[in-house]
């Protein structure tokens, strides 16, 4: 494994549409050093998949995460139960988990009765996917993983608190915007020019949509999944059961939370648990010490806590394809 710096592995995931000539700005690094070193990412596979996160609640969405446990035995019978996963249009992510659940996914439905049809269809598509939790996420809270920085300069610009989900009014697009979605949901990465020919419409228009849809907060940014293995990213999924919560307490809960730098996104949820916390860190005990001081500082609305190791992700996308 070359070695990564880490600065560039922060602005290639944190925005994949960042162009060579910016990003050699903001590192004060030479555009041929980083094509390079984004290269090296790439082919050793620390950065994959790029996806566009857009807020699906203004689609009138609903988002839904499934948490299987003993799904398959074998890396032959895990790669067969993710290729079929992957071909179903309404799942949306999917991911392995070491621990209590073996894996997840997220789909997203207008309704709870079209969820529950599509998760039957899995089911019977998969039958060792036969013992499941189900939670509705409502809302979802993501922070740049700013513990890969020196200092915090490169967050310029960038928003510390990119909020999807919730109670949302549902927009009609049209169908040029609906066109200039589906190719940035296909590659977030493409080009403009290609985007475009994709789309069917021309590049000053392809690009007055990209720029309307980021100010009304239809589309939040343009990530790249990475590979936690492959960087020694120790990566973390906390679940929590809270009680007692009075709104004084809740938004103190969300300052502490926008204050780690090892938290990197939140998920608020209805179901067995009521959040869900994803903590990275390059060394364990920085997560050791954020879990602890959590619990010392919310112990008095923290009823139960468990934790699963987040190994890796298959699939990452905010809409789901039959759109």
């Amino acid at each position: 494994m070359s070695k990564i710096d880490k600065e560039s592995l922060f602005v290639f995931t944190e925005n994949s549409r960042t162009r060579l000539k910016d990003a050699s700005i903001m590192l004060k690094k030479t555009p041929q050093r980083l094509k390079y070193s984004f290269r090296v990412m790439e082919n050793e596979g620390v950065l994959s998949k790029p996806f566009c996160i857009f807020d699906y609640s203004r689609f009138g969405l609903i988002l839904f995460r499934v948490y299987f446990k003993g799904g398959y035995i074998g890396e032959k019978d895990k790669e067969s139960v993710i290729n079929k996963l992957i071909q179903n249009p309404h799942v949306i992510s999917i991911y392995e988990l070491s621990g209590e659940f073996d894996l997840a996914i997220e789909m997203a439905a207008p309704n709870p009765s079209r969820f529950n049809k599509e998760l039957k269809k899995v089911a019977d598509l998969v039958k060792t996917l036969n013992t499941y939790k189900v939670v509705l996420n409502l809302v979802t809270h993501i922070y740049p993983r700013t513990y890969l920085l020196k200092s915090n300069e490169l967050l310029m610009g960038r928003e510390n608190d990119v909020i999807i989900g919730g109670d949302r009014e549902i927009e009609q697009f049209t169908s040029n915007e609906m066109a200039v979605m589906g190719a940035l949901l296909k590659n977030p990465m493409m080009k403009l020019t290609v985007l475009s020919k994709e789309a069917g419409i021309n590049v000053r228009t392809s690009k007055s949509i990209i720029k309307d849809l980021e100010s009304r907060n239809i589309i939040e940014g343009y990530k790249r999944i990475v590979d936690p293995n492959k960087m020694g990213i120790n990566k973390f999924r906390l679940f929590l059961k809270l009680h007692n919560v009075t709104q004084e307490r809740d938004n103190q809960m969300l300052d502490y939370m926008i204050s780690k730098k090892e938290i990197i996104q939140l998920n608020r949820t209805v179901g067995d648990w009521d959040m869900e916390v994803d903590i990275e860190a390059l060394d364990k005990t920085a997560i050791r010490r954020v879990i602890h001081n959590m619990r010392q500082e919310f112990m008095d609305v923290i009823e139960t806590f468990n934790m699963i190791e987040f190994y890796q992700y298959y699939k990452r996308a905010y809409l789901p394809m039959y759109l």
